[in-house]
């Protein structure tokens, strides 16, 4: 059985106009990955790059070298993070331009659309909560005039000979379903948009969490909700609804809530935003991942993720949990895991998503690094070869 692996890849490591004016000039997240620290004895921080040392992504020699370690780890293709804002508003897509426009690295791509206001908050240690968010986009949907000028703009990639498609068709991930009112709509304006451009049309997959505290209706209404450990048939069911041909569930917060328990666990995310003082919360890998996955994800059109390692602490300090015991041999058993619940899918269906290849601020990538250096990029071919 030969599972598709498909790699979330962040474009951020290059400076841009964006991030100079507001953390200061060549800020990339290399910043905040350098200059991390640990939190508690024994706690990997901070986290050096191996092979590809701290990278610009301008750089095609660079982007070259990360597809044939892509390609080393037995990865399909990559899917690149893609930042529209609304009235033709863009961020970061330099480096994905200059892949489009050069056909290098001949590595597979798709796109997925990072719909998420840009904005950051800061906290201040001792002093309680302080909310810092500095807006420097937000997310707008404009409408049809703008959507169109959207689809434009990707038919290029598209119609590339490289872009990963499902059933013939162009796989397009949205991150963000619950605040895109519009989403129905905009699915089938591209839809008729992609066949009228002499596509077989486009493949929408979306991006939830599995276990979630909100449910959005048809109408576009969010509501607060308990989360359900049991079953995550009423979130994959409500998001599929909306027009999309499969979803991407990331399993991590019900994993986290079956491990410390659910109230425990929402209490310490609660406790962290007003008292960041608290230490840091430890998550033992092996563990949580035991329950990342839910029933739902055998479905046919339900496509997994996997994840490799989880250290948030470079860009949000104690907030989020940090995963102990992340190593190459558990993240192998991890995947095998997965490759389970593949097995009696359509051959095009048996898509697994990596998260991350290179979320170095997350500790969530693939990259080498001076610890394990090829370490999981090894357990990852060998999981699914064998």
């Amino acid at each position: 059985m030969k599972a598709r692996v498909l790699a979330y890849y962040l474009p951020q490591f290059h400076p841009v106009p964006e991030n100079d004016k507001f953390w200061g000039p060549g800020f990339t997240e290399w910043t905040n990955v350098a200059k991390a620290k640990p939190l508690f004895r024994g706690h990997y921080q901070p986290r050096i790059p191996a092979d590809l040392g701290f990278y610009d992504l301008r750089l095609p020699e660079v982007r070259e070298q990360q597809a044939q370690l892509a390609r080393e780890a037995g990865i399909e293709g990559f899917c690149y993070w893609h930042y529209w804002f609304g009235n033709g508003r863009q961020l970061l897509q330099r480096p994905f331009n200059e892949v489009l426009a050069s056909g290098k690295p001949d590595f597979p791509f798709c796109l997925a659309w990072a719909n998420h206001d840009w904005s950051t908050k800061s906290w201040q240690r001792g002093k309680g909560k302080v909310d810092s968010s500095v807006m420097i986009e937000k997310q707008l949907y404009p409408g049809d005039e703008d959507y169109i000028h959207h689809f434009n703009y990707v038919l290029p990639a598209f119609r590339d000979h490289r872009y990963i498609t499902v059933d013939g068709k162009p796989l397009f991930l949205i991150f963000d379903t619950y605040n895109f009112g519009d989403v129905s709509h905009f699915i089938e304006l591209w839809r008729d948009l992609a066949v009228k451009n002499g596509l077989e049309g486009v493949y929408f997959v979306a991006i939830a969490n599995s276990t979630t505290t909100v449910q959005r209706g048809k109408d576009g209404t969010i509501e607060r909700v308990l989360p359900d450990l049991a079953s995550s048939e009423r979130v994959y069911r409500d998001i599929l609804d909306l027009g999309f041909d499969g979803l991407n569930p990331f399993g991590k917060p019900r994993a986290e809530m079956l491990y410390k328990g659910k109230y425990r666990r929402l209490v310490q995310l609660t406790l962290r935003k007003y008292l960041p003082q608290l230490p840091a919360v430890r998550m033992d890998y092996p563990k949580v991942m035991k329950n990342f996955f839910s029933p739902e994800d055998v479905w046919e059109n339900v496509y997994p993720t996997i994840m490799p390692q989880w250290d948030r602490s470079p860009r949000s300090g104690n907030y989020d949990g940090v995963f102990v015991n992340a190593t190459p041999k558990n993240f192998k058993a991890h995947v095998e895991q997965a490759l389970e619940l593949l097995r009696d899918k359509a051959p095009q269906h048996r898509i697994l998503f990596l998260r991350a290849w290179n979320e170095w601020g997350e500790g969530n990538y693939m990259e080498p690094d001076e610890k394990y250096g090829h370490g999981f990029i090894d357990a990852l071919r060998e999981a699914i070869t064998e």
